[in-house]
């Protein structure tokens, strides 16, 4: 279906009175079981739009659990649920002690106390699926034992559907994805090989943007018994600001066997969920190697498994009871591997294991972008805390962190500003470490457990914490606002996709696999500064122009609202090694990245913010200054301000006044020093309101 067509059937529907994003119909919900009634906040509208919602237990082995709108509530009024890794009939709970789920709400779904979805301290993963058009939906149907079509309201041709019968037991998922065509289907819950060609399935009919055929296979198209189908859209563009960003594909790729150089899937987009299935082989020797994988990036895609008992261990699989685990045969060389690779358009396959890439396999799979709704208020995407730790305290956010920079404020013990980000790998439990890089270092990553508990709305203080006074300061990523690529470098210059999708005004680039310096691109700095050597450096208080920050390590070229550049060197390209870029930009009455001129007297600084600055960063750039940064947790106020320094392991000072409030924005006070205001000084800054 053409998408204006699309467009006005969504609105039809009372769904697109605004813009759809993809974080109004799908979320990835980490929560701690606690054996009663629990309201999940997931944030899809489930009451009035309705849809599915996917449950699986991550620390222990219990079922997998599906809830949907289409059934709806048995007669004690609580919601029928199935196994997605059994060949079972529904189950009907009959009270909320056995429910998987009593209400879907307006706001996400409330759950009863089914031991699969509820038991005390298991920690759990809620995948949901609101119903849009060119996204996903549901129906019931009742079989007639000869070929029938039947009728659907997703707006637009299926990607991928499964079928489940209700009422009989013995019946397996079949499922039709259209990598395998309408002669062929895969079954969810076993490992099996693709099976077919036979018209029992589809009855060798495609899938059309009203209706899709079954055969007459007693696994969708028995007389009398009941069935429900789950659709998911293929490469839809009616979502985002603009209504022309696709949010779901569906896919296959050939194996190559390469650890290093596997296939790499353009989907026009960065996933945060995907689902993969071998599709080509039968493996008996582990029935893991032919699972239906499922990795998301709340619970780690993109991170290595380690093979340590704390490490991370974030495969789930459709097919299986089990928990959260690691690849098939949990050999070491495979547990460190990463399994897919995210890219700002798409994911690498990066292990040369069976159930992933093998030589010449065939595998299917089912990608969803990560969130990008254009926040509203700068507490959406920034959020500062100042306390002393206490190893397993939460922290409520209010969102997902993508890049805490985490500081003890006393002292060097820790050993200054330390950055984690969630693409490189941060944890969402209270036992595995997350990776650090070190704002006043050259040093490579680092392992240590600074970082724990990231979850939806927040963070849990790591036991390494416990007594020190800490700063943590919390970014989301955000159209405009704020975005973070980790990407691994080739040795030959290149453009490399973002999503921020605005020209970026500060960059901080950072090798992670070997000792390097962090680099720092200014749009200010590189646009007033005359020569090469305009980039700056986050580990020192270099000015710019300085000796070694050639902006032929940027390929001598400014970043676009697509794209940044990279040269060959080993600091920002080298083969094989791992690098990171932080990204940040201007959004009105969110954030400013900007520069002013120091004067020696009292400087107000107009950022377009209502409320002032919660969070700010500055550096001088035409001669040597530090990195200082100020917060709101800490205070910004009309007397003395603590401040950090980023490129130094000191502890904050606390006793001197060099800022005050601005509704709009903030004020660089007359005893500021030469670092901050010097009469003709040139400084830059990041706000963020």
């Amino acid at each position: 279906m053409d998408p204006t067509t699309l467009r006005l059937i969504q609105g039809a529907a009372g769904a697109a009175a605004s813009s759809l994003y993809v974080d109004d119909v799908f979320s990835t919900f980490l929560y701690t079981a606690t054996g009663s009634s629990l309201a999940l906040a997931t944030g899809q509208d489930l009451d009035a739009e309705g849809g599915m919602v996917w449950l699986k237990s991550r620390s222990a082995t219990r079922n997998h659990a599906v809830v949907d709108s289409a059934r709806g509530v048995d007669g004690s009024g609580n919601y029928k649920s199935l196994y997605p890794n059994l060949a079972e009939a529904e189950y009907s709970p009959g009270s909320a002690a056995n429910a998987v789920a009593t209400s879907f709400n307006s706001n996400g779904l409330t759950l009863g106390n089914n031991s699969n979805t509820n038991t005390a301290s298991d920690t759990q993963v809620a995948w949901s699926f609101r119903k849009a058009p060119g996204f996903f939906t549901c129906v019931q149907y009742t079989g007639t034992g000869s070929n029938r079509t039947v009728a659907h309201d997703l707006g637009s041709t299926p990607g991928m559907i499964m079928v489940k019968c209700t009422n009989t037991v013995g019946t397996n998922w079949l499922v039709y994805h259209r990598s395998l065509g309408a002669t062929k289907a895969a079954i969810l819950d076993l490992t099996n090989a693709e099976v077919g060609p036979s018209a029992n399935y589809w009855n060798n009919t495609a899938p059309t943007s009203t209706e899709f055929t079954v055969g007459i296979s007693n696994d969708v198209n028995t007389d009398g018994d009941t069935y429900v189908a789950y659709l998911f859209a293929h490469d839809e563009p009616v979502f985002g600001t603009d209504e022309d960003e696709s949010i779901i594909k569906c896919g296959s790729y050939t194996g190559n066997g390469s650890t290093t150089t596997g296939p790499t899937i353009d989907l026009g987009f960065e996933p945060q969920w995907l689902m993969v299935k071998r599709t080509d082989s039968n493996d008996p020797s582990n029935s893991a190697y032919h699972s239906w994988i499922i990795q998301d990036n709340m619970r780690g895609l993109n991170v290595p498994l380690y093979t340590s008992a704390s490490g991370y261990n974030h495969l789930l699989f459709a097919n299986l009871t089990a928990a959260e685990g690691k690849r098939g045969n949990g050999s070491a060389a495979a547990n460190t591997q990463n399994q897919f690779l995210t890219t700002s358009t798409g994911f690498t396959v990066q292990s040369g294991a069976t159930e992933f890439n093998r030589d010449s396999g065939t595998y299917i799979y089912m990608a969803i972008r990560r969130p990008n709704k254009p926040p509203e208020a700068g507490t959406e995407v920034f959020m500062p805390f100042a306390a002393t730790a206490v190893g397993g305290t939460t922290r409520t956010t209010g969102f997902p962190i993508d890049l805490q920079i985490s500081r003890d404020t006393s002292s060097t013990a820790i050993g200054g500003s330390f950055f984690n980000d969630r693409l490189r790998g941060v944890s969402t439990n209270a036992t595995a470490s997350g990776r650090n890089l070190y704002s006043s270092s050259t040093g490579a990553e680092t392992t240590t457990a600074l970082t724990r508990g990231f979850d939806n709305t927040g963070f849990v203080d790591a036991p390494f914490y416990s007594g020190y006074p800490m700063s943590w300061w919390n970014f989301k990523r955000a159209p405009g606002f704020f975005d973070v690529v980790a990407y691994e470098g080739t040795g030959v210059t290149r453009n490399i996709n973002h999503n921020l999708t605005v020209e970026p005004e500060i960059m901080i680039l950072k090798n992670r696999t070997t000792a390097s310096p962090w680099f720092v691109y200014s749009k200010y700095a590189w646009e007033n500064t005359s020569g090469s050597n305009r980039l700056l450096r986050l580990e020192t208080d270099d000015s710019a122009p300085a000796a070694g920050l050639d902006i032929v390590y940027l390929n001598s070229t400014q970043p676009t609202s697509t794209v940044f550049s990279v040269n060959n060197y080993g600091d920002i390209n080298a083969y094989g090694q791992g690098y990171v870029n932080y990204l940040f930009a201007t959004l009105a009455g969110i954030s400013k990245v900007g520069n002013y001129t120091g004067t020696g007297n009292a400087i107000n600084v107009d950022c377009g913010f209502s409320s002032g600055a919660r969070f700010i960063l500055f550096k001088r750039t035409d001669a040597t200054g530090d990195w200082f940064a100020y917060d709101s947790a800490r205070g910004i106020v009309s007397g003395n301000d603590p401040y950090l320094l980023l490129n130094t392991t000191a502890a904050d000072v606390t006793n001197t006044d060099y800022i005050d409030p601005l509704a709009s924005g903030f004020t660089v006070t007359s005893s500021a020093p030469a670092g901050l205001n010097a009469d003709g000084g040139t400084y830059i800054f990041l706000a963020i309101a």
